[in-house]
């Protein structure tokens, strides 16, 4: 009995605090709470709008009729207090966990005549999401681009290698834009699936002058240009994926602003290397003295290119075919050849290999005579 009575007791503790009803909850309102991380970025005419969608309403309980997204966007300028709405996006399949978020993506084209009227506005934008009744806790937070009109890529894009760069080509037509903008053209380069690296500007423009749109007084009628972009910080057997696109400043309430144009058709260029090092220079020959092995010590300016493996240095008498005398690579600017018979004149001539094997042409000779 001792052993029943404390369990009986919880029993009626049990059963008292069950009874009791707690404070009555009003319904849920179903309303998904504000996306809060949009962000956008701008290409030419197009702005990428990117957001998490919501997964809890604003009661903290899990979505599970989610409802339509509406995209908002209206100018930021004087007078201006509303936001028209452009888009409305259909419910997503899930909207996902607070562990494992979804994302979700929408592309909006500024219309040109938008970009021609108002070229120091910004567009607004914001995204709504709704319940399945059509209903929302407010917008999103809200995010601005310039709304200034672009260039567009240049039309006939080439790529060539040299030995100190690869240059790339490029010709096209600017249409004729507000004379409060400027615009100049960047070099974009890719290599195996990275990321973009922006190369700067060109280095070379023909037609149109090396300033905005481009020219040192801004411009805003159509100009013909050609173009030529220097990539000099290259390495020799890779393969390099290279576009051309505008990049056009303007500046709003004192501020400059950049917005980049939708990039040209892509030039793939593979950095073969068939260029050979320059000739040396300066050969100079001197014969053992008498009484001493006959020998003759070769020397000669030497080669400053970062891909030098080293020299071959040829040899012939007069009326003979010049023959190659060193067995391996002369890796410093001279050589002594021991191979010689007194009373011989010998003329010596020297090459520059670099690493892939490229072989120069060969030296001036220089003619030594062996006591």
């Amino acid at each position: 009995m001792r052993v029943q009575l404390p369990i009986a007791f919880a029993a009626v503790l049990c059963l008292a605090a069950c009874g009791t009803p707690g404070a009555p909850r009003p319904p849920s309102l179903d309303l998904p709470r504000p996306v809060t991380d949009l962000s956008a970025t701008r290409v030419g005419d197009k702005v990428t709008l990117r957001w998490t969608v919501p997964s809890e309403t604003t009661d903290s309980t899990s979505i599970r009729h989610p409802g339509k997204t509406r995209i908002c966007r209206d100018l930021v300028q004087p007078g201006a207090a509303s936001c028209t709405m452009v888009a409305e996006l259909p419910p997503v399949a899930a909207a996902g966990t607070s562990r494992s978020p979804v994302t979700r993506t929408y592309v909006d084209q500024l219309p040109m005549s938008l970009q021609i009227e108002h070229p120091i506005a910004f567009a607004n934008y914001a995204v709504v999401a709704v319940n399945d009744r059509g209903k929302s806790a407010g917008a999103s937070n809200e995010v601005q681009v310039p709304v200034a009109p672009t260039l567009p890529p240049p039309t006939d894009v080439s790529g060539r290698v040299t030995s100190e760069a690869v240059i790339i080509d490029a010709q096209g037509r600017t249409p004729e834009l507000p004379i409060s903008l400027s615009s100049s053209f960047h070099l974009h380069r890719r290599q195996d699936g990275s990321t973009d690296t922006d190369l700067g500007t060109h280095a070379a423009m023909r037609g149109c002058g090396p300033g905005p749109i481009p020219g040192p007084e801004p411009r805003t009628g159509p100009c013909a240009y050609a173009l030529s972009f220097y990539d000099r910080n290259f390495e020799w057997e890779k393969r390099y994926v290279y576009r051309v696109a505008a990049v056009t400043s303007v500046t709003i309430d004192g501020k400059r602003y950049e917005v980049q144009g939708e990039p040209s058709q892509p030039v793939e260029v593979f950095t073969h290397d068939i260029f050979p090092p320059a000739a040396p220079t300066g050969p100079q020959a001197v014969a053992s003295g008498v009484g001493q092995a006959p020998f003759v010590d070769l020397s000669w300016v030497a080669n400053t290119e970062a891909d030098l493996a080293g020299y071959n240095v040829y040899r012939h008498e007069e009326g003979q075919p010049a023959v190659k005398i060193n067995t391996e690579l002369v890796k410093a600017p001279a050589f002594r050849d021991s191979a010689v018979t007194s009373g011989h004149k010998y003329l010596y001539a020297v090459s520059a290999v670099d690493l892939r094997g490229n072989e120069s042409s060969h030296s001036a000779e220089a003619a030594e005579s062996v006591p």
